[in-house]
C-alpha cells in the first residue's frame, strides 16, 4: 500500500481493497478523518478515473488563473512563445509591479505540474522575477492567452502493459542573453505518459552546442538514476537500463567513450 501525505491530507492507493478499508479504520481510530471516497480533486488537480485509465488536469485551476488576472475573456495563440524572441532588454526600464508578476510566474509553474507544455515557457520567465519588465508581462500573458485555449489540457494514463521508463533529453545553445548559458531539458515518460519533466538553466557555460548537450544528458541521468529507485520502493522495478534518447551524434560518441570525458 502506498500513502502520499501532504500536511492533513492523505492519498491511499492498493490492489486490494480491502487493505485499504482496513487502514481506514485504523486511522479514524486514532485521528479524527473524513473518508472522502474515490479521488476526484487534490491539491488543485482533477482526477478523472475511467475503466482504460486516468485523465488528470488542472482546467479549473486554469480557469481561475484567468479571471485572477482578467484574462478570461482574451484571444487565444496556438504557441506560448514567440519564436527567436528577444526577452531581455538592457536600455528599457519599463519595470512593471514585482509582487503581481512573481504571483503570475508562481500559479504558471503550479499549472505546469499536468501542462509539461508550459514547463520551458514558465521556466524561462521565472529567471525575471527580481525585475520583471513590461516585456516579461507581455509575454506571461501570451502564455495566459496560450492557457485560455488549452485549458482542458492533461495527462492521460492508459492501461499498458509496458511498464519501462524512457528518458528523452536536449539542449539549447548560450540562448541567455544576460550571461551565454544554455537550458537543458528532460523528460520521461512510463507505460503511455509522460510522467516527469524538467527545463531548467545550466549552471555553467558551454562552449559548443555538443557540450551544452551533454550536460543536459548528464542531468537526465542523475533524474533517470533516482526514478528507478523511486520505482523500486513502489514495485516498479526496472530490470533493464532506462533508455535516454539524445539527437546530438557528438554527445552520443562522447557518452560512449571514457577517453572524452575530461
Amino acid at each position: 500500500m502506498v500513502v502520499s501525505l501532504y500536511v492533513d491530507d492523505l492519498l491511499v492507493t492498493e490492489g486490494d481493497l480491502s487493505i485499504i478499508s482496513k487502514f481506514k479504520e485504523n486511522m479514524q481510530c486514532e485521528f479524527e478523518m473524513a473518508n472522502l471516497g474515490v479521488m476526484t480533486y487534490f491539491l488543485g488537480i482533477e482526477f478523472n478515473q475511467f475503466k482504460d485509465g486516468i485523465f488528470i488536469s488542472q482546467s479549473k485551476y486554469a480557469s481561475d488563473l484567468l479571471e485572477k488576472f482578467n484574462m478570461q475573456n482574451c484571444k487565444t495563440v496556438t504557441i506560448p512563445l514567440v519564436a527567436n524572441e528577444k526577452y531581455k532588454d538592457k536600455e528599457s526600464n519599463d519595470f512593471v509591479e514585482v509582487t503581481s508578476y512573481r504571483s503570475l510566474i508562481g500559479s504558471l509553474l503550479y499549472l505546469s505540474s499536468t501542462r509539461p507544455d508550459i514547463m520551458f515557457s514558465t521556466s524561462l520567465l521565472s529567471r525575471f522575477m527580481q525585475s520583471p519588465k513590461l516585456i516579461h508581462m507581455r509575454v506571461a500573458k501570451r502564455v495566459l492567452r496560450y492557457i485560455r485555449g488549452t485549458a482542458e489540457f492533461g495527462l492521460w494514463f492508459s492501461k499498458s502493459q509496458s511498464c519501462d521508463v524512457i528518458g528523452y533529453s536536449d539542449s539549447d545553445w548560450v540562448k541567455s542573453l544576460s550571461n551565454s548559458k544554455s537550458t537543458s531539458g528532460y523528460c520521461f515518460s512510463l507505460g503511455s505518459v509522460v510522467f516527469c519533466w524538467n527545463s531548467k538553466k545550466q549552471a555553467v557555460v558551454a562552449q559548443s552546442s555538443t557540450e551544452a548537450e551533454y550536460i543536459a544528458a548528464s542531468n537526465a541521468s542523475n533524474q533517470a538514476i533516482w526514478l528507478k529507485k523511486l520505482l523500486t520502493d513502489l514495485g516498479q522495478i526496472q530490470n533493464n537500463g532506462i533508455v535516454l534518447h539524445i539527437d546530438n551524434n557528438a554527445t552520443i560518441a562522447i557518452t560512449q567513450n571514457p577517453v572524452y570525458y575530461g
